[in-house]
């Protein structure tokens, strides 16, 4: 379904708005060549404001508007949890590691690695976060959007996916690559509104049809009644997706692992963190992305059981004719159609150019923020320390950032069309990045929390926890992925732990960081905000347990 004028003026007035914007925030200060911290960093000038925004729009792209709305018609509320317990890792992030990375001045993740262990585990993990950046992360989000945009204002063939995804990284690149995190940061804060503010006005322009009737608080009404089992958080041992979602395994296992570490250790969102004015600003930042989080679900859920109802077409529900068409593929239902097919149908000329604009900036704010965050790491990590000569200028690093952007983003671009149809690609992309992420979690909470951990144990422990999680991965063990994510986690710990004892006589590891109660003290702000946090979450949990 093509866009009407209205919608395109719409929707190119975003584009050039929001690149004129990224533009001018990160134009040269008089007299002042930008440097590292200023391209990387954002010159460490970032308000608690635009600190929880630019998390919240690096986090949302089309891995939650498209693979979590999948996941929603799939599943149900249950998904959610990735969203509600974020809120409370958030929590977990600002109050025990913001305060260390940012006493040890951080540039990336990887030079804590560095400062704890050693260079050439930093080296191993650096070039691993690169890796994954490009090849999963990057070529995930291009090939989610261009689906989207195909479904949305082409004609769903897949003939549009390629040229969708030029589209987008050439959006992206208009003002990252020249901006840095000053430019990401700051466009993130319109982008936030945009998907937020689009966001509802799909969910609720939806609900407005699925009863003939018609009405919004009709429609919730009738969707809770004829999908209820979709409303259940915690799913039970019979249910067809209880191995994507373990029931209450969910509360107390693997989703910690998964929350903690790309919350925690992930460069592209703790970056903001790291560019925040002070700690106190940074750790507001995160309490506000966490409040932020509770409505994500609303926004990216709730139109995946509404699809579910539409296609399943209980008494009382609206007949789409040719619906059940459109989500059945050789593979079976394509679940990921559920969002861009909800836009094609039901959102009107004039509103449909300000959702497409916010499902772009949903898109286009974490690909900006992916590149940033492949780039910094490469430059600091990689390039400085072996590649660069030894008097090598702030500016001929902001150079080589700017560069490892664009190769990166050609690369992804490249790479993006052969993902292919794979059918909840959020729960996807969370179960092969559960490989790895158990062990690198392992070795950094225990080289933040137990002082005696060596180098030696770190790396042991690293390599093997994905031994560990290809075999936990066999068919022969049958677990639940977020299962296998954490007893990984729980058995590197054990590996790091064995190692550390039996190889050094030492009583701690001279790198070992001291600890105090003082380190982990925050203000009355951001403690009332959490207990407000905690209680909202609490009855959640209560009334769609």
């Amino acid at each position: 379904m093509q866009l009407s004028t209205v919608d395109l003026v719409i929707f190119i007035g975003y584009v050039l708005g929001i690149i004129g914007l990224g533009l001018w925030v990160s134009r040269k200060k008089e007299g002042h060549e930008k440097d590292s911290k200023d391209y990387f960093l954002a010159s460490k000038s970032l308000p608690w404001w635009a600190v929880g925004t630019s998390l919240i729009a690096a986090n949302i792209s089309a891995e939650q508007f498209i693979g979590m709305s999948g996941s929603g018609f799939a599943i149900g509320l249950a998904i959610a949890s990735y969203e509600w317990m974020a809120a409370i890792t958030l929590i977990i992030v600002a109050k025990f590691f913001l305060p260390i990375f940012i006493e040890k001045n951080l540039y990336t993740i990887p030079q804590f690695i560095e400062e704890r262990f050693s260079t050439n585990l930093k080296t191993i993990l650096a070039i691993f976060w690169v890796a994954l950046f490009v090849f999963v992360n990057l070529t995930s989000v291009l090939f989610l959007g261009g689906k989207a945009l195909d479904t949305i204002i082409g004609t769903g063939d897949g003939s549009l996916i390629f040229p969708a995804i030029i589209v987008l990284g050439i959006i992206a690149a208009a003002y990252s690559i020249y901006g840095g995190l000053s430019a990401v940061a700051w466009t993130d804060v319109v982008q936030v509104v945009l998907l937020v503010v689009g966001g509802l006005l799909t969910t609720i322009i939806a609900l407005n049809y699925v009863t003939p009737e018609g009405g919004v608080f009709a429609g919730l009404e009738h969707v809770y009644e004829k999908a209820g089992d979709k409303f259940h958080m915690i799913l039970s041992r019979d249910n067809p997706q209880y191995f994507n979602l373990p029931g209450v395994a969910v509360l107390i296992g693997g989703m910690w692992v998964a929350n903690v570490y790309y919350w925690g250790f992930n460069q592209y969102i703790i970056q903001r963190a790291l560019a925040a004015k002070s700690l106190k600003e940074a750790q507001r930042g995160l309490v506000f992305a966490a409040f932020l989080k509770i409505i994500i679900p609303l926004i990216v859920v709730i139109p995946g059981i509404i699809i579910y109802v539409l296609y399943s077409q209980p008494e009382g529900t609206t007949i789409i004719p040719g619906i059940k068409e459109a989500f059945t593929s050789a593979h079976g239902i394509n679940y990921d159609k559920s969002y861009p097919w909800l836009i094609s149908h039901f959102i009107p000329s004039g509103v449909k150019g300000l959702v497409v604009a916010a499902l772009t900036a949903a898109i286009v704010s974490s690909l900006a923020s992916m590149l940033n965050s492949t780039s910094t790491i490469f430059t600091m990590d990689i390039y400085k320390p072996y590649l660069a000569k030894k008097n090598t200028s702030e500016g001929k690093l902001v150079k080589v950032g700017r560069t490892t952007s664009a190769i990166a983003l050609v690369v992804a671009i490249l790479i993006a069309p052969v993902m292919g149809n794979i059918p909840q690609m959020f729960q996807y992309i969370q179960e092969y990045t559960g490989i790895v992420s158990p062990g690198i979690l392992g070795v950094f909470l225990m080289g933040i929390f137990w002082k005696k951990t060596t180098n030696k144990s770190a790396i042991i422990g690293v390599l093997s926890s994905i031994v560990v999680a290809l075999l936990l991965k066999t068919n022969a063990v049958d677990l639940p992925f977020l299962d296998q994510m954490f007893y990984t986690l729980i058995i590197t710990i054990v590996i790091i732990m064995g190692v550390s004892l039996t190889t050094s006589d030492e009583i701690e590891d001279p790198k070992g960081i001291d600890l105090t109660a003082k380190i982990f003290r925050t203000d009355s702000v951001f403690n009332i905000a959490t207990y407000a946090l905690l209680i909202i979450l609490a009855l959640l949990y209560t009334v769609f347990w």
